[in-house]
């Protein structure tokens, strides 16, 4: 089982990037899947999510507005489309997936916002 982050990057503030995780091993029909961030001296934190019957999305209050996360089940794939950065958006990103007892997480990418 291996979840592949990807897509972070250096951006000025106002600007955007797009994060994809990529899932191996099994299939995300059902999982609950999102995004996780760590910025410097704080704690992990959820940044979004959908449930596992894709009917719900959650944001933090921090990202609504500008981040919208979406799914492609066929490629085992979802994404988190993050627009109108601003500094305090920079972290570490990680994808999660969970269903039940089993969660997974991929390894990260960092973003960063320069002012």
């Amino acid at each position: 089982v291996q979840l592949q982050a990807s897509g972070g990057g250096l951006v000025q503030a106002g600007g955007s990037l797009r994060l994809s995780c990529v899932v191996s091993g099994f299939t995300l029909d059902r999982y609950a899947i999102g995004w996780f961030r760590q910025a410097p001296g704080k704690e992990r934190e959820g940044v979004s999510c959908i449930t596992g019957s894709g009917a719900s999305t959650y944001y933090a209050d921090s990202v609504k507005g500008r981040f919208t996360i979406s799914r492609d089940i066929r490629k085992n794939t979802w994404y988190l489309q993050m627009n109108s950065l601003k500094p305090e958006d920079t972290a570490i990103y990680y994808c999660n997936a969970a269903r039940g007892a089993y969660t997974y997480w991929g390894q990260g990418t960092q973003v960063t916002v320069s002012s």
